[in-house]
């Protein structure tokens, strides 16, 4: 039974799925911009919910749409979300991204910001446990996948923010070009001031403006967590 991970104004429950709350989504969930009050917002792989909690908390969104491909992590989140005090803007989704995006575009329904922090590893670490594959691995919803998707049904004014490995970063923002989608605003990601940059939050629109460029470094040392982490994740973790 894994613990539950408490956030000041939400619980995760994690017991469920493969995927427990992680640094990523968190500085996702965090970074993604939502001052433009984007109206109707999606999160493509949901995981635990940790992610559409954290934009529910920070906006007045209308509509906090979730799509999840594994059972049990959809349960998950569901059961997280309802337990939230935001239950009633917050919908899960059971369905690839890829019947989701199809059926949305169909509808021709757009959102004003989707979020996701999605499945790494294009490399072939698959491990025996097949939920967390699916999870962790390009496998079920590639890059290229999730920016057609993405391109399908972003609002023309819209956002769309992810977390990506560094090491991906180049070939991602490439891809996104060719889907018309161009990089807005980049954050590297390093754990501590000697180690490599290790991931990217990145933001992208139809829109071609200046590229906003930052960095952010987690830790001084273990445990001791930088001011500019501290300000972005303050409204969140319990010790902050």
């Amino acid at each position: 039974m894994s613990k539950s991970f408490k956030f000041k104004e939400f619980t995760i429950h994690q017991d469920k799925t493969a995927m427990k709350v992680g640094t990523d989504g968190v500085l996702l969930g965090a970074w993604c911009s939502v001052e433009d009050f984007p109206d109707i917002i999606l999160d493509v792989g949901s995981g635990t919910g940790v992610v559409s909690l954290m934009i529910a908390q920070r906006s007045d969104a209308m509509t906090i749409d979730a799509v999840e491909i594994d059972e049990n992590a959809y349960e998950q989140t569901v059961a997280n979300f309802e337990e939230s005090d935001w239950g009633d803007r917050l919908y899960c989704y059971n369905a690839t991204f890829q019947e989701f995006a199809k059926e949305i575009a169909e509808e021709e329904e757009t959102y004003d910001l989707i979020v996701s922090n999605p499945p790494f590893y294009t490399d072939n670490f698959e491990t025996n446990d097949e939920a967390r594959n699916k999870a962790r691995f390009t496998t079920s919803l590639s890059f290229e996948e999730l920016l057609l998707g993405v391109s399908k049904i972003l609002s023309a004014s819209g956002k769309f923010s992810t977390i990506i490995p560094f090491k991906e970063e180049e070939n991602f923002i490439a891809l996104a070009k060719e889907k018309q989608l161009f990089l807005n605003k980049i954050c590297r990601i390093k754990g501590n001031p000697t180690s490599e940059i290790k991931r990217s939050l990145l933001e992208f629109s139809f829109k071609e403006n200046n590229i906003i460029e930052e960095n952010l470094t987690i830790e001084i040392e273990r445990h001791q967590y930088t001011e500019a982490y501290i300000n972005l994740t303050k409204d969140f973790y319990l010790k902050m």
